[in-house]
């Protein structure tokens, strides 16, 4: 019980000066102690709460007083507080009243400052904004005036530099948006015009080739003068003291062609001035700035290449005409000049690699129509101005930096093909010659008729220069006269030269050396004389209506065209100035074309005479039966002699002004006179021996006889000078035998001396004479028969006829002997 006191007082303390909150752990010690302990508890917490009643009663009155005395003078505050209420309230209204307008005033300008405010940040976002919209509407502008290459930077600044700074902004976004559609647009808007330029291009590069050709042309022309007027200031220093004047005026001259060169550079214009080229300067930077600037270049040259294939086409009949031809290099010059300046003025949009490439491509192209379309050229004119063409539109792209030598190749080639083409023409111009003359001397009726003659053809007449030399006042006398050659020898000379200057004008400009130029000359003259002409000459003498004189006269004139070859390489010579001394230059072979041409009308007279000679034998009517001869020749025999005579007079006229032609001519008449009396021989040999006849008689023999004593009188009667004794009557020797043995009946003699040396009748053979002999036979008993009549006569014939078969069997084994000795 002691023991429990101590513990409630304990517990009694905890929980006074314990938190409210822990109270619980202390009041269940309370009941986890000795029973009955609760109970105890309670009486001792009854008693200490009467003990602290008591001692706050005892504190109650101890300040009871104090109480009082305080709640008197409340009471009296109370009062106060009453009146101080109202004062403070009547003062309270008072200055809300007053406070009202600082009040709106305070508000006025709590409103103005946030607005204030407002507006700075207004300000401020819109210096942020203002470049931006200004930009925007740059770009608009630069867009509606089509400066896309600044409407991309403008594009590139905002989007780098403004837009950044007010990307928060919803107009901002729409700008964003907007800027990828402005750039396609861009695109779409500058291969438009690219397009466009191409297009264009295409049009006028026809005009831009024809300009670049003009003034390539001026350049050359300049050149040219100025290389003249250097040479004249070299020969001016050479001889300076006497040739002032002349140095005026060379300089005058050629400021005169300066200032003309330079007035015709003004008029022409140039590539720029022709095509605006900005629409690809400015694709080219707009896909240059897009990163595309591959694919520009891709696409540009890709449609290059096309137009190049276009322009690489040539029209079907480009051939028909030189305008065709202009038209088509002025259209590849345009086009290779427009690829040049783009190379030049742009930064990888072509290079000289693409250029080159493109250019190999074109020239195989350009080489292979050229070679085409000229073969159909038969105008030489044409051809030689296809060369100048191709020469100044060569010149042109060289200028470019284009090499051009393959073209100057083609030229030669060209070259040969305008050759081909001049020999045509010439061709028709000999033969129009030829058709004209009359082939007869060229009459000249004075000394000035001579010199038209002469300066036209290099004709010298000895006699005539040796009467100029020591007589003069007599020279008048020799004429008139006749030169020997026809007019067609001085006009077939002068289109020998005339070709000669025609083949010089192709070898112009082909950038070769003079001795080059001498060669290909001599070439081409050697194939007009040893080709053109010499056909000509070869067709001229085997047309039918040329007659035996005119084959003279062509034999006259071959002569001094052949004597005339030395004159054309001098010509050649001059035109060239190589010197024939100093260099091997080709040699003309018209020496040997003309021989050819005389040799064909030697043969053809030959040929021309025996047939004439066949025509005569042809009208020739025996009659074989005839018992006597009529006592003279015959008359086709008499008018044969007479145009032989008449023939061979003509021979007179062939050249013999010096001792080869004399023997040359004395040649060509022995020979005709020779053939005609062999031709004639051997004609009327096989007039007896022709196996048609069948009999012939004695007195058709008599006759016969008195027809070749006509040929033999002829043969003797030299008609042609110049045979040794009876060279030409041997010609009928071997009828003139065969007609011995029949008019003296020896054929004793004959078969007697048969096979010797010495023989009499050596040129008649068993085989002839047995021939004859039968036809002669077959005559006689034909005789017999119809002057069987006469008695008398019988017995002579049928000793006459057994000679004859004796004679017969004779000559038969002479012939089986022959024949098996064969």
């Amino acid at each position: 019980m002691a023991e429990s006191l101590p513990e409630h007082d304990r517990i009694l303390q905890e929980i006074e000066s314990t938190d409210t909150a822990c109270v619980g752990p202390t009041l269940r010690s309370v009941y986890d102690d000795q029973p009955n302990a609760h109970q105890r508890f309670m009486e001792k917490l009854d008693a200490c709460i009467r003990n602290h009643d008591r001692e706050i009663e005892k504190m109650c009155n101890f300040h009871h007083q104090g109480f009082v005395d305080a709640i008197t003078e409340l009471l009296k505050v109370r009062a106060d507080a009453e009146k101080l209420k109202v004062q403070v309230t009547d003062t309270n209204r008072r200055l809300q009243d007053a406070g009202k307008e600082v009040i709106a005033q305070t508000e006025e300008i709590i409103r103005c400052r946030v607005q204030q405010r407002n507006i700075t940040t207004v300000v401020e976002k819109l210096q942020l904004c203002l470049p931006v919209l200004e930009m925007y509407s740059k770009l608009k502008e630069q867009m509606k005036v089509k400066r896309y290459y600044s409407a991309l930077k403008t594009m590139e600044q905002l989007e780098n530099l403004y837009l950044p700074r007010v990307s928060q902004y919803r107009f901002c976004q729409i700008m964003i948006e907007n800027l990828p559609k402005l750039r396609e647009e861009i695109k779409e808007i500058s291969m438009s015009d690219l397009k466009d330029f191409l297009e264009s291009i295409r049009k006028h590069s026809d005009r831009i080739g024809e300009t670049a050709m003009k003034q390539a042309q001026q350049q050359k022309t300049f050149s040219t003068a100025l290389q003249k007027q250097n040479n004249v200031n070299y020969g001016r220093n050479m001889h300076l003291g006497r040739s002032r004047i002349l140095e005026s005026k060379n300089e005058i001259t050629l400021k005169r062609t300066f200032e003309e060169d330079d007035e015709h550079e003004e008029e022409v214009l140039t590539a720029q001035d022709l095509v605006d080229f900005s629409p690809v300067y400015r694709c080219l930077h707009i896909y240059s700035v897009l990163g595309d600037g591959e694919i520009f270049e891709n696409y540009y040259r890709k449609q290059r290449r096309k137009q190049a294939r276009l322009v690489l086409q040539p029209q079907s009949s480009m051939h028909e005409t030189v305008e065709g031809y202009r038209r088509y290099f002025s259209q590849i010059v345009g086009f290779f000049v427009v690829e040049d300046h783009i190379l030049h003025v742009t930064q990888g949009l072509v290079t000289r690699t693409y250029t080159d490439e493109l250019w190999n491509m074109a020239l195989s192209k350009i080489i292979a129509v050229l070679r085409t379309h000229s073969s159909y050229c038969s105008d030489p004119d044409l051809v030689l101005e296809l060369k100048n063409l191709i020469v100044v539109f060569a010149d042109t792209l060289q200028g470019y930096g284009f090499p051009v030598n393959r073209l100057f190749d083609l030229l030669f080639e060209i070259r040969d093909q305008y050759n081909e083409t001049l020999l045509k023409k010439w061709s028709g111009l000999f033969r129009d010659i030829f058709e004209a003359d009359n082939y007869s001397p060229i009459p000249v009726a004075n000394e000035e008729e001579y010199k038209i003659v002469i300066s036209k053809f290099p004709f010298q007449d000895p006699e005539l220069d040796k009467v100029r030399m020591n007589h003069p006042h007599i020279l008048q006398q020799s004429f008139p006269k006749k030169l020997p050659m026809s007019q067609s020898v001085p006009q077939i000379y002068i289109q020998v030269k005339e070709f000669i200057y025609a083949s010089l004008k192709f070898s112009e400009s082909l950038h070769r050396s003079s001795t080059e130029i001498d060669d290909m000359l001599r070439k081409s003259t050697n194939l007009l004389l040893t080709r053109t002409l010499s056909s000509c000459l070869q067709n001229l003498i085997k047309k039918p209506h040329i007659g035996l004189t005119e084959l003279v006269q062509i034999i006259i004139n071959t002569t001094h065209l052949e004597q005339a070859c030395k004159y054309l390489e001098d010509f050649i010579s001059n035109i060239t100035n190589i010197s024939q001394v100093t260099v091997h230059t080709a040699r003309l072979y018209g020496l040997s074309t003309f021989k050819d041409a005389r040799h064909a009308a030697e043969g053809e007279i030959y040929t021309k005479l025996n047939q004439k000679i066949d025509e005569f034998i042809q009208i020739a009517d025996y009659d074989w039966t005839m018992s006597e001869s009529d006592g003279r020749a015959s008359g086709y025999l008499m008018d044969l002699i007479n145009f032989l005579r008449s023939t061979f007079q003509v021979f007179t006229h062939l050249p013999n002004n010096n001792n080869d032609h004399a023997a040359m001519s004395g040649k060509v008449a022995q020979t005709a006179c020779m053939s005609a009396c062999q031709h004639l021989s051997t004609s009327l040999m096989q007039m007896l021996l022709d196996g048609e006849l069948k009999q012939i008689s004695m007195g058709a023999i008599q006759q016969f006889n008195l027809d070749v004593i006509q040929c033999e009188l002829f043969a003797s009667s030299e008609p042609v000078p110049g045979f040794q004794g009876d060279t030409l009557q041997l010609a009928f020797i071997d009828l003139r035998q065969l007609l011995d043995l029949f008019m003296v009946w020896d054929w004793s003699t004959y078969l007697a001396d048969y096979g010797q040396a010495t023989s009499k009748y050596l040129r008649v053979s068993p085989s002839t004479a047995l021939t004859l002999l039968e036809k002669v036979h077959r005559g006689m008993k034909d005789s017999s028969k119809k002057n069987n009549i006469f008695a008398q006569f019988r017995k002579n014939d049928r000793d006459k006829q057994k000679l004859i078969e004796t004679v017969v069997k004779q000559l038969r084994s002479l012939v089986n002997g022959m024949s098996q000795h064969t």
